[in-house]
């Protein structure tokens, strides 16, 4: 039993290792939560988009951290302070990169990859790609 269990650890650290194809941009907004509220649909929409777009990339542990800060922040500019803490909570357990969700830290990638610095290959592919997405939206 232990030796099928060394095995499948060997396969999914051997397999965070390897080279990896960034997929294209993808974007739900706040995933699971609303975008706004009932009057203000879309009012800390752009908050999560953002937040979508380093999650996409992932990174280090410390990108990760800089970048739920960052939508707390933004949600608490829009004047929803509180709704901003729980926004914190929720995507400090939900974004971690060990869970296999769409919306996990470094969805763009295979998972399971972990926290994990881009190399300038990777930082290439995240350039390329968010180019797409505004040539896409600037037609």
């Amino acid at each position: 039993m232990h030796g099928i269990l060394l095995s499948i650890l060997l396969v999914l650290v051997c397999s965070g290792a390897s080279a990896d194809e960034l997929a294209a941009f993808t974007t739900d907004g706040c995933s699971d939560f609303p975008d706004g509220t009932p009057s203000q649909r879309d009012l800390w929409r752009h908050c999560c988009v953002a937040h979508d777009k380093t999650y996409w990339a992932g990174g280090s542990y410390a990108e990760r951290l800089a970048s739920d800060h960052e939508l707390e922040q933004c949600v608490a500019k829009v004047g929803e302070p509180a709704l901003a803490r729980l926004m914190m909570a929720g995507v400090r357990v939900g974004g971690s990169p060990y869970w296999p969700t769409r919306f996990r830290w470094g969805y763009g990638w295979s998972w399971p990859r972990g926290y994990r610095a881009l190399n300038e290959t990777e930082r290439e592919q995240v350039r390329t790609r968010l180019a797409e997405v505004i040539a896409r939206s600037n037609p």
